[in-house]
């Protein structure tokens, strides 16, 4: 893949730390909502000249970093990124161990199950599997979504150590977007307390209209959330004031067998009164496998 000839002297002292940051900042102008650039864009948004970013584009391209679109005069991310990423997720223990989980969701419910972690003061999605009640024309793998309307980043803030929640919940900016958007930090703090005593987290129409989100913590050998998996899809499959306390379980018992994978060795708290009842850590509403 890699030419040691390609970058030339660059490579070598200050020259080549100013190269590989000049490519990176080149890479990281390709986005969702332009996943096509000219040498004249790119130019503009790193602030170097044409020449220099043709140059750099041309290293990027010998090296499978990115394609050039003949016909529209543009470049687009290339398929040696693909294989980083691929190479990347695999590393990931949670990402092995939750697989299987999501692909028997999705079977079983029809619907979408997603494995994120917490990056940045936001979710950065490791996993999806859509189901044929709730598909995607998009992977949502290594995109991004905020905390404070999201079932999984509920999860996962619901579930850290109090300092680091109340922080975190603190310097959040808030963004709305449907008039159920949490919009302060007093109301997210409310919803996590709910989410710690029933053991899971729930979004209806937070972060986009007709969608609904089921979610619940994954555990590591020593107890500490590390990941959430969610069920998704439109409000109308999930049909939370029906099926809930269904969901619930389903999700609250994959993201348990995740995390028994992981040696977490607490089983699942009991089902009282149709919702799951104990915030599910060491000791609490649980009894040891």
């Amino acid at each position: 893949m890699y030419d040691a000839h390609v970058m030339g002297s660059e490579r070598d002292g200050a020259g080549g730390t100013q190269a590989v940051e000049r490519a990176l900042a080149a890479l990281l102008c390709f986005t969702d909502a332009e996943p096509k650039l000219r040498v004249s864009d790119v130019a503009r948004r790193v602030g170097l000249t044409q020449s220099t970013v043709s140059r750099l584009l041309t290293t990027l391209e010998a090296l499978g970093f990115v394609e050039r679109d003949v016909r529209a005069g543009a470049y687009q991310l290339g398929p040696t990124l693909v294989t980083l990423a691929g190479i990347a997720l695999n590393q990931s223990e949670v990402r092995r161990q939750a697989v299987a989980e999501l692909s028997e969701i999705a079977t079983t419910l029809g619907l979408a199950a997603n494995l994120a972690v917490l990056r940045e003061d936001a979710i950065f999605y490791l996993a999806t599997v859509e189901g044929p009640r709730a598909p995607k024309a998009f992977t949502m793998i290594g995109k991004r979504n905020p905390l404070h309307c999201t079932g999984i980043g509920k999860a996962l803030l619901a579930h850290l150590p109090e300092p680091d929640r109340t922080a975190i919940v603190e310097r959040l900016s808030y963004p709305r977007f449907t008039p159920n958007t949490i919009g302060v930090p007093d109301e997210l703090l409310a919803d996590l307390d709910r989410i710690v005593a029933r053991g899971y987290a729930l979004e209806r129409e937070e972060l986009a209209f007709g969608r609904a989100c089921v979610a619940a913590p994954i555990r590591d050998a020593s107890g500490v959330v590390l990941a959430a998996l969610s069920i998704s899809g439109p409000l109308s499959a999930l049909d939370l004031d029906r099926r809930e306390a269904e969901l619930a379980s389903y999700v609250i018992e994959a993201a348990d067998r995740v995390s028994h994978k992981l040696g977490y060795l607490t089983a699942p708290a009991a089902l009282v009164d149709g919702s799951w009842n104990g915030n599910r850590g060491p000791g609490r509403g649980s009894t040891a496998e």
